[in-house]
């Protein structure tokens, strides 16, 4: 027997079968696919003169984000304080908070950051008082704060909406000695809309960032650009790849879910992606899937597995894929006809044709959408190679 890695989700070490030797229900990242997604948009962005800051909220593992260092990414995006602080415990050099820097405390843990790690940090700006909290606290902490002024949509997220907005912000990071502006940031994900209203936000990103360099406002003479999330970073890329920008600023791209792809919302941009470009193929490939069994047929038709909320995102109902029946070392894939009807805490309710061979034990692999909120369920994740044997065991720091 093997002791378990994790009181709560026990994984075994490496070296064991997921089929035979793993506590189910369990999160599955395939080596290959991971692979291929790994270098496909390393590749892609160094083909348009890019930088790529991967989202490291979407998988918090630090075990991940050395892979996508060493594949030649600029640094890591994360989302908070506590995530940035974490990665600069793990090693990464440079981070994107892609975020506003708000409270005293959250402010804290960057400047402890900053004084314990030798890291390259940034955060958004987009209102005068969160400039003016900054520059008072980081001036008391004799430090230098990186900041991004973030270009904003209307009915959207956070960021500046108005050029009135955009130079009040100036005026107020230029007063503030403790706070250095070294670029221009905006997310073209909370727009919804088309391609049209996509494309008009990343020109006018561009067209703000000019304006401003143009101005002189920026400490260095190539400062950032940056945008990107994992459903139009082809966009992005070919406006950032324009001479004019690729001349005058380090250009950023920052999508997350790539790496490991799903089988929801991210599989449907990737459709659109490849109708507006169909040269891009072989594109992203699904790399995660949670695995869990079957725990009770009772009644024609329905087949309850031990699989819930607190195991798989549930944005949309999990996906099923494939199940290996009793000791069978091949699968055989569900057809349309089986799908996940309703999801409880540690119950899926799956629905099928009245006649089946599916019986408790037999394991099923299920797609999710959305894989941020399938990885911060779990504390450790298999990596596992083409015969299912777990190649690694990494760890999540949510």
């Amino acid at each position: 027997m093997f002791s378990l890695t994790c009181p709560q989700k026990g994984l075994p070490v490496t070296g064991r079968h997921l089929l035979t030797d793993v506590s189910l229900p369990a999160l599955v990242v395939h080596q290959n696919a991971l692979e291929h997604n790994l270098h496909w948009m390393q590749a892609l962005a160094n083909r348009h003169g890019a930088l790529l800051a991967p989202h490291g909220k979407t998988t918090m593992a630090p075990g991940l984000f050395r892979r996508q260092i060493a594949a030649g990414a600029w640094g890591i995006t994360l989302a908070t304080a506590v995530q940035s602080a974490v990665a600069a415990q793990e090693g990464i050099e440079r981070i994107l908070m892609a975020n506003q820097l708000i409270g005293r405390a959250n402010m804290q843990i960057v400047a402890d950051m900053l004084q314990q790690h030798q890291v390259d940090f940034y955060c958004l700006v987009d209102s005068v008082e969160n400039v003016r909290q900054l520059g008072e606290f980081f001036a008391r902490q004799q430090l230098k704060l990186q900041v991004l002024l973030e270009l904003g949509v209307a009915n959207g997220r956070c960021g500046c909406r108005s050029d009135e907005q955009i130079s009040a912000l100036l005026a107020a990071v230029e007063a503030e000695p403790a706070l250095e502006l070294c670029g221009v940031e905006g997310y073209e994900g909370v727009i919804n809309g088309e391609r049209p209203q996509v494309d008009n936000f990343i020109e006018r990103l561009v067209t703000v960032a000019l304006q401003l360099k143009n101005a002189g406002v920026f400490k260095w003479a190539q400062p950032l650009i940056t945008a990107s999330g994992s459903a139009w970073y082809d966009r992005v890329a070919q406006a950032f790849s324009q001479q004019q920008a690729r001349d005058a600023f380090l250009t950023v791209m920052r999508p997350g879910c790539y790496l490991v792809h799903d089988h929801g919302i991210y599989q449907q941009a990737q459709q659109n992606l490849l109708a507006r470009q169909p040269e891009l193929e072989e594109a992203l490939l699904p790399a995660m899937e949670v695995f869990a069994c079957v725990q009770s047929v009772p009644e024609p038709g329905r087949v309850i597995v031990a699989l819930g909320k607190r195991d798989i995102a549930h944005d949309d109902m999990p996906v099923p894929l494939r199940v290996w029946h009793g000791h069978a070392t091949q699968p055989v894939t569900l057809d349309e006809r089986w799908r996940t009807v309703k999801l409880m805490d540690q119950h899926l309710f799956l629905a099928g044709p009245a006649e089946h061979a599916l019986q408790p034990g037999d394991i099923i692999a299920f797609g999710a959408s959305h894989p941020c909120l399938t990885f911060d369920k779990w504390r450790y994740f298999c990596v596992v190679d083409e015969t299912l044997a777990v190649t690694e065991v990494l760890e999540t720091c949510f």
